[in-house]
């Protein structure tokens, strides 16, 4: 405290997220918080809303707490938003989000790469009927890229694209399980990629108490590689996301251009297919 009165400084990271039940959220965290208690700074943490709806609120009650940087996590910043962070002039990044505006850095995986490999994955183990399951159409940095990789992928090995195999939604638990429910009823499928380990994890539900097994009866990739991939049953396959050190290299980011008025570089992180025992041959 005495310090921050002489340097005017708070010595706070502050970290706004979606207060949406996720499983990688706390991996993103662990990672800002340990580099940021190594480099003696605290954390404050704020939800942004249902659908972002508190997300403005979010950045002023951050700036009214005097935060020396902000961390904004996979929240859809628009125009208004922006304007206020630069307003601000203190140092923030996306993580796991990105914006139109080219001035927000960012740290995040292209989701249409990665989107394109899990299908191509599925497609390299012989399946031709594969459903895509989650993703909002209307979402443009998670949603749109994930639906278009799982599109190319498809049209680039010549199967066609069916709408019924596509079941828009969100990344939770509920709307997998709603979307295997009725792919199960309306149509065929031997795999599905689903945009979010939880999603498929609803997934893999619905399809035991039809009768299915995964993934002797229906393959599934997830989408994350969270803390339940691996405690799924069966294991979950999965794109891996390194959230721990997405979090980690965010928050360096942050603390370097606090104390050195450098500009935070934005940065596309690779991703990697993990697999367990959820896909199967065909």
């Amino acid at each position: 405290m005495a310090r921050s009165l002489v340097t005017s400084e708070s010595n706070i990271i502050g970290v706004i997220m979606p207060n949406v039940a996720s499983n990688f959220y706390g991996d993103i965290v662990s990672g800002i918080e340990d580099v940021s208690y190594e480099n003696g700074f605290t954390v404050i943490i704020n939800h942004s809303g249902i659908n972002r709806s508190r997300i403005y609120e979010s950045i002023n009650m951050m700036a009214g707490r005097r935060v020396d940087g902000l961390i904004i996590v996979s929240v859809e910043l628009r125009d208004r938003e922006i304007d206020l962070l630069e307003s601000l002039n203190i140092p923030y990044i996306l993580l796991s989000t990105i914006s139109e505006r080219a001035e927000a850095p960012y740290i995040k995986v292209d989701d249409f790469e990665a989107s394109y490999a899990a299908v191509k994955y599925l497609i390299n183990k012989g399946h031709q009927s594969i459903a895509c399951i989650g993703g909002n159409p209307e979402d443009k940095i998670s949603g749109i890229p994930r639906i278009e990789g799982y599109k190319k992928a498809l049209k680039e090995s010549g199967i066609n694209i069916d709408p019924i195999k596509i079941q828009y939604g969100d990344y939770s638990f509920d709307a997998g399980k709603e979307a295997m429910e009725k792919l199960i009823k309306e149509t065929e499928i031997t795999s599905a990629f689903c945009v979010s380990d939880d999603v498929a994890l609803g997934g893999i539900y619905s399809a035991y108490a039809s009768g299915l097994n995964v993934p002797n009866d229906l393959s599934i990739i997830g989408y994350d590689n969270s803390r339940i991939s691996y405690m799924s049953v069966p294991p979950l396959t999965t794109v891996s996301q390194p959230f721990y050190e997405m979090g980690k290299d965010g928050c360096k980011s942050v603390i370097g251009a606090i104390r050195n008025k450098s500009k935070i570089q934005s940065k596309v992180i690779p991703f990697e297919i993990v697999e367990r025992d959820s896909v199967k041959n065909i």
